[in-house]
């Protein structure tokens, strides 16, 4: 596991998020870099797979611990009730955890197709990826 730093940028929190979501085996995890975006929502939206609303919950109960630990102001949580769709608002960082189906009829990905798409490499940094392939189960 990687040495938990305190993010100093959106970019840094978005690879946060990330990692955490990839600590608790999510899939299909892309970080979406929207800064190019004319008025975008936030700088970075972060998408991950989830196969159960309990990892759904474990997620965003590690990133609250973590968000803790750094001294990091706590984001707003929506959809933690019925968690199939997750989203927690950083405001320049917003995380969605979807369960599969959820992810699929939404894309997110295609509706915000002008993004630039980053993926975590074995390092745990976040490196830019030309084609998005997600395979939907």
């Amino acid at each position: 596991m990687l040495k938990l730093k305190s993010p100093k940028t959106s970019r840094g929190l978005a690879v946060l998020c990330a990692r955490t979501a990839d600590e608790k085996i999510s899939k299909d995890t892309v970080i979406m870099n929207l800064k190019k975006i004319e008025n975008p929502p936030a700088d970075y939206f972060i998408i991950s797979t989830c196969d159960s609303e309990a990892q759904i919950r474990a997620i965003v109960d590690s990133l609250m611990m973590k968000c803790k630990e750094l001294g990091l102001q706590k984001p707003r949580i929506e959809g933690y009730e019925i968690c199939q769709w997750v989203l927690i608002d950083f405001f320049d960082v917003v995380m969605h955890l979807m369960l599969p189906n959820i992810r699929q009829f939404y894309n997110l990905e295609r509706l915000w197709g002008d993004a630039q798409f980053l993926e975590l490499n074995n390092e745990g940094k976040a490196r830019v990826i030309k084609n998005l392939d997600i395979k939907w189960n």
